[in-house]
């Protein structure tokens, strides 16, 4: 039995759908907060269980029969992260599984100044004293992001950010078809992958000439400090810790933490992974 957690999410419902044309329904089960948000998948055989990183009781029963778990990442982050994370891995070991399968980041760092990273690194740290053998899936930074970071830039034509460094973004759809490869080649990776990363690095004026190209309008690439940046955020109503945050990721991606390229990706999902232009156009042209 393989258990997805975080199934009703993007990456966690994406790597779902792809197993499902790899191994038998039976064969799959997740681990959910809300399981009526997965009725879908309860309709095509796919066992759907109760299963929340704050109630360590309902993971006991969602991870039953487990051979394979993919532990998808909690989107909180500090403490909260790692008390949830850590859950996850004491009930995926109770349950006997054969193997931890984590999705974890590329830029996993304990010193980074990005939060997020020092929390991989922690939660990546666990799983190699918990005694199941794992597999850590450095994913790439999600390409998605982008489409945040540019924002008002699609309506005022600047895309206003502290300064930044080039960033190998990944389309969501190649990280949950190779977490999906890797589960259905079981032992395919053991320990931390290489970086599951695009083919190449961009920084934010490469966005904002790519977007600028798929718009038909020009968005200019401004650059504010990083306070100037915290307090715009702050003004327009972002948790002061989530502000924070988002200076780090650009603090980060000034130190090159996230400008790796390789081919592990390519090769494990048999093709070119999708380039940023074509993830800002589905997201864009509609």
């Amino acid at each position: 039995m393989i258990v997805v957690t975080g199934a009703n999410g993007q990456l966690g419902r994406g790597a779902v759908e792809r197993l499902l044309v790899r191994v038998p329904a039976e064969r799959i089960a997740v681990s959910v907060r809300d399981p009526e948000q997965a009725k879908g998948l309860a309709e095509r055989g796919v066992r759907v269980r109760r299963g929340d990183f704050d109630d360590p009781a309902s993971l006991t029963d969602a991870f039953e029969g487990a051979e394979q778990i993919l532990l998808v990442s909690a989107a909180s982050t500090g403490e909260t992260a790692l008390r949830q994370h850590r859950a996850a891995i004491a009930a995926a070991r109770e349950s006997g599984a054969h193997r931890i399968l984590y999705t974890s980041h590329m830029g996993a760092n304990p010193a980074s100044p990005f939060a997020p990273m020092p929390d991989h690194a922690e939660t990546e740290a666990a799983l190699r004293t918990s005694g199941v053998p794992f597999t850590s899936l450095r994913n790439g930074f999600y390409a998605a992001t982008t489409v945040m970071l540019l924002g008002a830039a699609l309506k005022t034509g600047e895309l206003s950010a502290p300064q930044d460094g080039p960033v190998s973004w990944t389309a969501h759809a190649d990280l949950a078809e190779a977490a999906a490869l890797a589960l259905a080649e079981e032992g395919r990776f053991d320990g931390v992958t290489p970086p599951l990363t695009g083919t190449e690095a961009l920084d934010l004026a490469d966005v904002a000439a790519l977007a600028s190209s798929i718009t038909g309008r020009t968005i200019k690439r401004v650059t504010v400090t990083d306070d100037e940046y915290r307090a715009d955020l702050v003004s327009h109503g972002v948790p002061e810790e989530q502000a924070d945050m988002l200076v780090g990721l650009f603090q980060a991606s000034r130190k090159g933490e996230f400008a790796e390229v390789g081919p592990a990706l390519g090769e494990l999902i048999g093709r070119p992974p999708t380039p940023l232009r074509d993830v800002l156009r589905e997201a864009l042209v509609s």
